[in-house]
This record gives C-alpha cells, sequence and structure tokens, in this order.
C-alpha cells in the first residue's frame, strides 16, 4: 500500500505486503490497520494493529471450507472491525469484532443467503443497512430512517435498488435502479422532501423497446439438493416447447443474478428461452452450497446442468431436441464437459475461453492469482487422475454436438493451448468444430468490435442447429471472422 500527496503527488510506501495478504483496509484515519490473508490450505486469517507502527496480529481465522468472507470496514470509533465470515453458521453473516478483546457480536445473519454489502454513512461510517442477494436483492436496515428512505424509493419505480451513492453529508443520494426488462435507471433522491428526479438511464436506446422478464426460479437436482437460477422467456411468444440455450456462469464459485442480462437479452430477442441455473459450487447461498462442488467439475456440478435442462423441459417450456449449453471460462468449460460427457444432451455448444484440460488450466494460473492457488486445488482437486478424470479433452472421441470456441490469443487465466488442444482433438476425430482466435484480446472479449463480431457468428451458428433468428455480420465482421478463423 502507497501514500499518495495529491498536492506534490510524491508517492510513499506505507506498507508492504509479505506475500499472503490478498486485500488491505484503512481505518477511518486512513491508517492502513486490517489485512486479509490467504492460507496454504486455503483458510483465511484477518490481521489487525491498534496503529500505523504496531505490530500484526490475528484477529480471527477460518478454514477452506467456509465462504469467500472477508472485511468490511472499521466502525465509526476505530475501535471494531466489521467482518463478513461463515464461521460457525451456514452462510456468511455479518459480525463486529473488537479489535483489543476479540469479542464478537452478530449484526445479521440469514441461514441460507450470504451478507453481500453494506452501506455506511460517509461521514460517520455508522452502519446504516446490509444487502443480500437472494433470489433478487433485499436490505435488512440498520437505520430506521434509511428503512424509510428506502419505503419511498421503493415506490418511484418497480426493480431493485442495486447502488446508492451518498452526498457526504448523506442528504442526497443517486440511486440506481436494476430491473429485469430495462436499462438501470439513476435517480437523485432528496432525503427531506423524500423528492426523486431522474437523471438518466444507462442504455438509453433499450427505452423504446419492450423486453424480456427473467423469472427466479428453483428446483430438486437428482440427488434432491435445492438448487436456484433464472429463466428468461421471448416477449410476446407462447412459453412452450423453445429452443433453449443453458447459460452457464463463470467462476465457477461466482453467481447469476436477477436483473438485466445482455445475453439473456439478446438470445431471448433472437427467439431462444434463456434458463441461467446457480449449480452447487456457486456463490452466495452459504457453505453447505459451495462445498457441495468441491471436487465436482464433471460430477454434480455437470448434473446439476443436466437437471436444470431436464426441469425446463419437463415445465413445457423447452425443446428437448433445441438446448444449446454456452458459456465463457468455467461456463466455457461446462460446454466443454456437456457436449464430452453427455454427448446426446445438446444439440451444440458455444465456449467461450473455456479450459479443456485441468491439469494445464492449474499449471499455468497468473502470477496475480498465486494468494489463491490453494482454493483453485481445494475446490478441483489435487490429484492429475482425478483432475485428468474430469477434463473433457480426454473425452473428446465422445463429443457428438457441433462446437463454436471463441479465444483470445493473450489469455493469462486460460492459456489459448486449452483450446487449441481440444480443437485438435475434435478435428482428429473428425468432429464439427469452428474455432476464432483473437489476437488482441485476453480472457473473454473487451473490445466491442470483437465481441460484435463472436455474437454475428454465435447467432448464425445457434439459428443453423437451434432454429432462431439471426442477423447477418455485417461486411467488417465478416472480414474480421474471416482472418482469425482457425
Amino acid at each position: 500500500m502507497h501514500r499518495i500527496d495529491l498536492k506534490t503527488g510524491k508517492v510513499d510506501l506505507d506498507t508492504e505486503n509479505p506475500g499472503d495478504i490478498q486485500s488491505w483496509q484503512a481505518d477511518n484515519a486512513l491508517q492502513i490497520r486490517a489485512a486479509q490473508a490467504q492460507t496454504d490450505d486455503g483458510g483465511t486469517i484477518v490481521r489487525v494493529r491498534n496503529d500505523g507502527k504496531s505490530p500484526w496480529r490475528d484477529l480471527i481465522k477460518w478454514g477452506p471450507d467456509e465462504t469467500f468472507g472477508g472485511v468490511n470496514g472499521f466502525t465509526p470509533d476505530n475501535h471494531a472491525l466489521w467482518v463478513t465470515t461463515s464461521l460457525d453458521v451456514n452462510a456468511a453473516r455479518l459480525l463486529e469484532i473488537d479489535i483489543a478483546s476479540g469479542k464478537k457480536k452478530v449484526l445479521t445473519e440469514d441461514p441460507q443467503f450470504d451478507v453481500s454489502g453494506t452501506i455506511n454513512n460517509p461521514k460517520t461510517n455508522a452502519l446504516e443497512a446490509v444487502s443480500y442477494n437472494r433470489q433478487r436483492r433485499e436490505y435488512v436496515f440498520i437505520d430506521p430512517e434509511v428503512k424509510s428512505d428506502f419505503a419511498a424509493l421503493g415506490k418511484v419505480r418497480s426493480g431493485d435498488i442495486d447502488n446508492v451513492s451518498q452526498s457526504l453529508d448523506d442528504k442526497k443520494w443517486i440511486v440506481g435502479y436494476v430491473s429485469d426488462d430495462a436499462p438501470e435507471y439513476w435517480y437523485l433522491f432528496d432525503r427531506a422532501t423524500r423528492q426523486s428526479t431522474l437523471l438518466f438511464t444507462n442504455r438509453p436506446a433499450l427505452e423504446k423497446y419492450q423486453l424480456s422478464k427473467m423469472s427466479p426460479i428453483e428446483f430438486s437436482a437428482r440427488d434432491g439438493m435445492k438448487l436456484y437460477g433464472y429463466l428468461t422467456t421471448p416477449v410476446g411468444v407462447e412459453a412452450k416447447k423453445l429452443p433453449t440455450v443453458l447459460f452457464v456462469h463463470g467462476g465457477p464459485w461466482g453467481r447469476d443474478v436477477w436483473g438485466f442480462n445482455r445475453y439473456a437479452q439478446w438470445l431471448s430477442n433472437r427467439g431462444y428461452a434463456v434458463l441461467q441455473i446457480n449449480f452447487r459450487g456457486s456463490a452466495g447461498y452459504g457453505k453447505e452450497y459451495i462445498n457441495a462442488g468441491d471436487r465436482q467439475w464433471a460430477g454434480s456440478m455437470h448434473t446439476d446442468l443436466l437437471d436444470g435442462k431436464d426441469w425446463v423441459v419437463k415445465q413445457g417450456i423447452a425443446d428437448p431436441a433445441k438446448v444449446c449449453i454456452m458459456g465463457g471460462s468455467y461456463g466455457g468449460y461446462a460446454t466443454l464437459a456437456g457436449v464430452a460427457f453427455s454427448p446426446d444432451a445438446f444439440a451444440c455448444g458455444v465456449d467461450i475461453v473455456g479450459p479443456s484440460n485441468l491439469n494445464t488450466l492449474l499449471k499455468t494460473i497468473p502470477p496475480y492469482w498465486s494468494t489463491i492457488v490453494a482454493i483453485f486445488h481445494k475446490r478441483m482437486g489435487e490429484s492429475e487422475q482425478v483432475l485428468k478424470d474430469q477434463s473433457p479433452l480426454f473425452k473428446a472421441d465422445q463429443i457428438k454436438a457441433p462446437l463454436l470456441i471463441g479465444q483470445g490469443a493473450n489469455d493469462p487465466r486460460v492459456n489459448k493451448a486449452e483450446s487449441d488442444q481440444i480443437v485438435a482433438a475434435m478435428r482428429k476425430n473428425d468432429k464439427p468444430v469452428q474455432y476464432y482466435v483473437f489476437p488482441d484480446e485476453g480472457h473473454g472479449f473487451a473490445r466491442p468490435v470483437n465481441n460484435m463480431a463472436f455474437n454475428a457468428v454465435s447467432e448464425e451458428f445457434l439459428a443453423k442447429y437451434l432454429g432462431g433468428r439471426a442477423e447477418p455480420p455485417t461486411s467488417d465482421e465478416s472480414k474480421l471472422l474471416a482472418s482469425i478463423k482457425q
């Protein structure tokens, strides 16, 4: 951590990382007094010190089986620390821990859902509200006045309040409303008068369209475990026997959330139902949920996706013969695993920067992930044989479904060789695969021109195998795709 003089630009080293620190926390006087460290086994230690010169000491620690918790900040008097952790319970709760004595106080908890974040007074740092991402975003209010403010805001428009930016005196807020079928709307809110003034939307060109609704869903996996997710269906079309895209999130230790999703809107506009499943291993649902995915990349994490497909078919929504699996990063892996381990389950697959060989993936982890290598081994497995058994590359001869693969040439997380390997294996077996390597991209497509070009070829691919609508690539997109096709 460095301290910068804003007038002179002088930079001084404040606190040096001994090598295991993932994040730092300054107190309300801007003194670095808390740090979150990763242990060799994937656990966490929260360290504190009395002031900027005092020695560090451990305040709380938890093992690798807990959820991804962390430090939320200091209390207004700087005498205690707010920490999110699932220690001693299932889901991550918010604790207030006295720095001197270590005494803990529970501020809020839920048996199933992890604490997501906090809202604090911008001047005093007093805790005002705590958020949870259940099926939608919800709040627990610490300050009753803030609860009244949210009640007034709830009457302004539908949607979930996702962002609150406060003036220093906390009298005016800028508030963002997230909806499933609209761009994000931003308002200026006067707390004294309870008046809201529309400022802008983040995608004004979308305001004239009727967009698709996203519905929270729940279903039981084959072993009885309750799973969560979201379903988006096209506007103005009966949700019956639709071609469907199972769109798998990355991470995998992340999750899908309710709200505007550009992929869900794009695909539903082309005529597809879009199913997003927070399979076991997804974050936000407590440690039992995430730990159930340990060493199950091609096991129950994979069968959860199959069970989700079966659920949407049984509801009569999806055409069982026209379901594609698609995703990026872990979602790309899930695509490869889907067509390799269950070759009759999907009509086609779209893999964006997905790993095909888990052993080579772990051997090429970038340096900036060095503090979390233990988490990868804990949750993926350490045995080379176990990792090989869960690698789609070695089941490539079983693949029947056509594949479309997109890869960045400079990807530091999922090396280009991961895609090269599976493409070579498929072509050796005379399996249909389209492969595009973007020379100026890393992990995913950051440049709009590249993103749009891959979307264009994805539309053509999906239309060919599922029968939805497709907008032809522009001449520039066609030239780009022709130049990078391998």
